[in-house]
């Protein structure tokens, strides 16, 4: 295996933290090549994502039974591009995938909601392999434009490869399980999130991704120190070392699945994702703080002056899109979060909610320097090269 990226930046961080001396500031390089933007830190730039990346409506006979068993049933009203397209259309540079584990395959191609619908199981052949399944809530609303976390990640390659200047494109995971009310109707129970079926989420991932493309809490840690300590005192790599790599974040901030994820492994030791953790938690390189309204917004730019990574929201459904209210989307932007999640990433997916809402970087750039900690040299369109038209 060729040498990692980041290993001989690390192995330098090492040698200051084995003899005292000081490690260099993250902005400390802002000024040494300011016509390309290189220089600028992976947390020093924002960006857009969707929110349930993969997430489409279903049929109209299921929907009419959604309306039936659920009032919230319009919640559920919106439909994404596929993740090539999002990512190469859209400037989307982070994604969301809901997770299930399935490790015996087939687990999920009987949805309740088919069934009252006067349908037959799922036919696609991906759901009834092995595997990490990629859906939004089994039973009730399945449809996803890439059934599996494999399928997913490999429209991610295919767009990175082909475009191996962007940004490094943020891949977030939710690890979630079967409704018990929708069990108890009948409904599969899905097998805990395990360290087994964690380690499959790893190995999936790794069957995609080589090391070499991705960022992992490996990548950041100082020997002798906690991760948040490496990432806050060291800081993120640059664009010149990260370009056209992807990372891994973990979306759920409690729970069997981040416990699991961390048994053994407090500073995530040879784990690929970043877990969703708190400031002086020993994982803590990132952390969510989905209201950037308020006293959010001051708290969110705080926490990106630190040092870590922040993940917050432009809108919350539907709000945004059927009032055409702007003024979250503008408090996340003006936080400095370096991700910004939103459901209507391009002109028109609001229309439907009577409203001409989107929410994309200023400019229109895939992604900008950041308004918090970026440095004065940075110049937004250097930062991503633009993807190449077929």
């Amino acid at each position: 295996m060729p040498p990692h990226r980041f290993r001989a930046p690390l192995a330098v961080a090492a040698v200051a933290a084995a003899t005292g001396l000081l490690l260099t500031p993250a902005s400390s390089d802002a000024g040494q090549n300011p016509p390309t933007g290189e220089v600028v830190r992976l947390n020093q730039i924002q960006a857009v994502g969707t929110h349930n990346s993969y997430h489409r409506e279903l049929t109209d006979e299921e929907k009419a039974v959604q309306q039936l068993t659920d009032r919230n049933w319009w919640n559920l009203a919106y439909s994404h591009a596929s993740l090539s397209d999002q990512l190469r259309e859209q400037a989307v540079r982070s994604i969301e995938l809901d997770v299930f584990p399935d490790p015996d395959g087939g687990l999920y191609t009987e949805p309740l909601v088919r069934r009252d619908a006067g349908l037959g199981p799922i036919d696609d052949p991906r759901m009834r392999r092995p595997g990490t399944k990629v859906l939004h809530w089994a039973d009730h609303d399945y449809g996803t434009s890439c059934a599996t976390l494999v399928d997913c990640l490999r429209q991610v390659r295919d767009f990175s490869d082909a475009n191996p200047g962007h940004v490094p494109i943020v891949i977030m995971l939710e690890f979630k399980q079967t409704d018990p009310a929708k069990e108890a109707l009948g409904g599969p129970t899905s097998p805990p999130w395990d360290e087994a079926n964690l380690d499959t989420v790893d190995a999936e991932i790794r069957s995609v991704f080589g090391e070499d493309d991705m960022i992992t809490p490996d990548d950041l840690r100082v020997p002798g120190r906690t991760l948040e300590e490496s990432v806050l005192s060291r800081g993120w790599p640059t664009l010149r070392e990260s370009r056209g790599t992807v990372l891994f974040l973990m979306d759920n901030s409690r729970g069997p699945a981040r416990d699991n994820y961390l048994k053994g492994r407090p500073n995530l030791e040879g784990r690929v994702l970043f877990t969703n953790a708190s400031p002086g938690d020993p994982d803590a390189a990132y952390v969510q703080r989905n209201d950037p309204t308020g006293s959010g917004e001051e708290e969110i730019r705080a926490l990106v002056r630190e040092g870590y990574l922040v993940r917050t929201r432009a809108d919350v459904p539907f709000h945004e899109a059927r009032s055409g209210d702007t003024s979250r989307l503008e408090a996340a932007l003006s936080s400095g979060a370096q991700i910004i999640s939103t459901d209507f990433p391009a002109v028109g997916l609001a229309a439907r909610h009577q409203s001409d809402y989107v929410a994309r970087i200023p400019g229109g750039t895939p992604a900008r320097c950041n308004p918090v900690n970026a440095p004065r040299q940075c110049t937004s369109a250097h930062l991503d090269r633009l993807p190449v038209r077929p």
